[in-house]
């Protein structure tokens, strides 16, 4: 956090101001307030245990989508069969918590990415929250399919190390280490089928999500998060990764327009907010890492595992490696020019993808640990004055919060610059209401901050 001290006077309700301003004041410093369990948690990550699920994913050959589903040992039936096995083998440490799946699926037939139907398994582990009276779920997505330069091509080889093992790797490192974990709140890390022919088995669980009515509260994919070499221009660092955010929520209804227009919310939807949080938590707890927000959905003529779930309304965004390497992704294994071309595990920075595991695992437990959003934030507009006053209302899942964050910003800077901690469900600041944006968070007697609300105007 960046903390300055400044007096101002503040309604009676503001018992503790931490002041977060940008970096370019001279004066400012910055002072990192970790949770013990947290920064162990995120310390306990092996590079050796990401290496090698990484190792054993290429070991299947090819993981295309139209390759065996019976081989014991080749194909994506096999690679589905390991990550069923692998999840399982934490159920014992887990006291109960952990429980292990295979979702299958039909997708594809004439006319579509799939030219032929095919039936494929998402493997699904669900780490049960313990607080029955809190059914907050957080999602965690990768896809461990693979494809070569044909996109049907099952037979070629295809090791998918980067694309996307790194992130599946991600995810089954972290299924090890929140499966020992008594959280509050339920984690469900879904390693994904059918990506590379349309989002397949992302499609499928956002629908049942939806059908289910999960109260899924942020989804992440982690989809291409060990490469540290960028083609081309040969740029590299393993200290910058990025996060995909959508700025218009894709199911925004005529009302909530004429709301967000109202409220100048352009930049403030849902998934802005998860960036946002992903970046401060991650940086908090990992050092020499920058979380750098990305303000779309995805890359140009692309998309990931994410987007069918923000299509039903859920919140999520795509963590991505900073730099791309256009000689490896979906590219056949050879060597031309002195150029290595293909996807293999030489190219996998293990060092980046511990450190992007740990951003995201930090996310989690933070987020986990923390109480639930306030409800119904809002901003008193009815008046003109120099101050401004909000107001919220205690959530009613979980458990009630220690106290809350009022956070601000001027209304050209991208990321919140200032934390007040509020106890009550009011605040009156002396900051014009036109000049700057506001939002809420929940918090516990710990400190862990929930997702931010966005105020908006009410009369």
């Amino acid at each position: 956090m960046k903390q300055s001290t400044h007096n101002f006077p503040v309604c009676s309700t503001i018992t503790l101001i931490l002041l977060i301003f940008h970096a370019s004041y001279s004066y400012s410093q910055e002072i990192m307030l970790r949770d013990p369990l947290i920064t162990h948690t995120v310390n306990s990550i092996h590079t050796d245990s990401l290496r090698t699920v990484v190792e054993d994913l290429v070991s299947f050959h090819n993981r295309n989508n139209f390759s065996s589903i019976t081989n014991p040992t080749q194909g994506i039936g096999a690679a589905a069969e390991y990550l069923y096995q692998k999840a399982s083998s934490y159920i014992p440490a887990s006291d109960g918590r952990l429980s292990v799946e295979k979702i299958w699926y039909t997708a594809g037939g004439p006319g579509t990415s799939l030219e032929r139907e095919v039936t494929l398994p998402n493997v699904i582990a669900t780490i049960r929250g313990s607080n029955k009276n809190d059914n907050r779920i957080i999602a965690l997505l990768a896809h461990y399919d693979s494809r070569s330069f044909e996109r049907n091509d099952s037979t070629t080889y295809a090791p998918g190390a980067n694309d996307d093992g790194s992130g599946i790797a991600c995810l089954m490192e972290l299924t090890r280490l929140l499966s020992a974990i008594d959280l509050p709140v339920t984690v469900k890390l879904m390693f994904l089928s059918g990506e590379e022919h349309g989002l397949h088995g992302a499609r499928h669980m956002a629908k049942i999500a939806k059908e289910e009515n999960w109260n899924l509260i942020a989804v992440i994919n982690n989809d291409m998060i060990g490469n540290s070499n960028a083609s081309e221009t040969n740029t590299q660092t393993n200290t910058v990764v990025r996060v995909f955010s959508e700025n218009i929520p894709f199911t925004e209804t005529e009302e909530q327009r004429k709301e967000r227009v109202y409220n100048s919310a352009e930049n403030d939807s849902p998934s802005r907010q998860l960036a946002r949080y992903i970046k401060e938590i991650g940086q908090r707890y990992v050092d020499n890492m920058e979380v750098k927000l990305i303000y779309r959905n995805d890359r140009f003529g692309r998309g990931g595992d994410h987007t069918p779930f923000y299509q039903q309304g859920f919140t999520g965004v795509r963590m991505c490696e900073i730099h791309e390497n256009y000689d490896r992704t979906h590219q056949v294994v050879h060597e031309e020019n002195g150029i290595r071309y293909g996807d293999e595990i030489w190219a996998v920075d293990f060092e980046y993808v511990r450190k992007n595991s740990g951003v995201n695992l930090a996310t989690v437990l933070n987020m986990a640990l923390a109480p639930d959003v306030p409800a119904h934030v809002r901003l008193d507009v009815s008046g003109l004055n120099n101050y401004t006053e909000l107001s919220w209302e205690t959530p009613v899942n979980g458990n009630v919060p220690a106290a809350y964050y009022v956070l601000v910003r001027e209304t050209d800077q991208s990321n919140w610059q200032k934390k007040i901690r509020v106890k009550g469900n009011k605040a009156k600041l002396p900051y014009s209401k036109d000049n700057y944006f506001f939002a809420v968070q929940s918090i516990d007697e710990a400190g862990h901050e929930s997702l931010a609300v966005f105020a908006k105007g009410s009369r």
